[in-house]
């Protein structure tokens, strides 16, 4: 682990591996492990990559400081990045950290060498756009029996593929996150908006982008994410079926494939 400091702002954080160096960013009260247990298999035998996995001000170990909205969270990642990174990079966000990623590449393009978007905001707020109404894909009645209540409901709330496999990953990736939120933080001080238009480009961003989306998404939904490419035509859109806004813990084989082979096709 490792920290960076800017003003009151604390950042953890921890780096893996040489290379071209990836920003991964996660969602709105989540923490880096969402990000690490899903993307650090794909790159078991990759060696040229250096992956850097952040807790955004706020949320798992890191301190918000003076960070109150997502104008101050992106000035904080902007230095971050020149402090820490330090060349033009790759940025991956997720939920509410891709909300974040296209902010960065409307107000610092000259950075961003590609961005991976898995799920994500399109709209600030909560399930806001065209988003879908659960729908569970998936259900296995027995094993439900044997979780606690408060991990019934936690595991319910969005996940359309209700099996062990899938709650084995979440206890592990996502649930850690949701017991030590900052719930002052997130619902009372946190600003989600940024003050401009992320989506208002002066002119369309050439970069290489991959767009992964569930079409079972009940926080954001898969249809808004399409209209993206107009901003990033060149673009990879991909809308998983039987998974919902945490895809790669309910389709993890598929969103590691995909996610490998734009990384080939990129040649970053």
């Amino acid at each position: 682990m490792s920290i960076f400091t800017y003003k009151n702002t604390v950042i953890d954080y921890e780096s893996f591996g040489e290379g071209t160096p990836i920003l991964f960013l996660h969602g709105w009260g989540m923490d880096k492990r969402i990000m690490t247990g899903s993307f650090e298999l794909i790159f078991q035998n990759k060696c040229n990559y250096r992956r850097i996995y952040i807790d955004l001000p706020g949320m798992g170990k890191s301190v918000a400081g003076e960070v109150i909205s997502s104008d101050d969270m992106l000035e904080i990642l902007y230095r971050f990045a020149e402090e820490v990174i330090g060349e033009k990079f790759i940025i991956a966000g997720e939920s509410y950290g891709g909300y974040i990623a296209r902010g960065f590449v409307k107000q610092y393009s000259e950075m961003i060498e590609g961005m991976i978007l898995l799920c994500p905001l399109v709209y600030p707020g909560t399930r806001k756009g065209q988003v879908e109404v659960l729908q569970v894909m998936q259900r296995d009645e027995d094993f439900l029996n044997t979780l606690t209540k408060e991990q019934y409901d936690s595991f319910t709330y969005m996940n359309v593929i209700l099996t062990k496999p899938v709650w084995e990953r979440y206890k592990v990736d996502i649930l850690p996150a949701i017991e030590i939120q900052d719930r002052h933080f997130l619902d009372e001080v946190l600003d989600g908006s940024f003050s401009f238009d992320v989506d208002a480009l002066a002119q369309p961003s050439l970069i290489p982008c991959l767009i992964i989306v569930g079409k079972q998404d009940t926080e954001v939904g898969y249809k808004d994410q399409f209209k993206l490419i107009e901003n990033y035509p060149n673009a990879t859109y991909c809308a998983i079926n039987r998974a919902g806004h945490n895809l790669q813990i309910e389709q993890p084989e598929l969103f590691r494939d995909i996610v490998k082979n734009w990384l080939i096709d990129s040649d970053f």
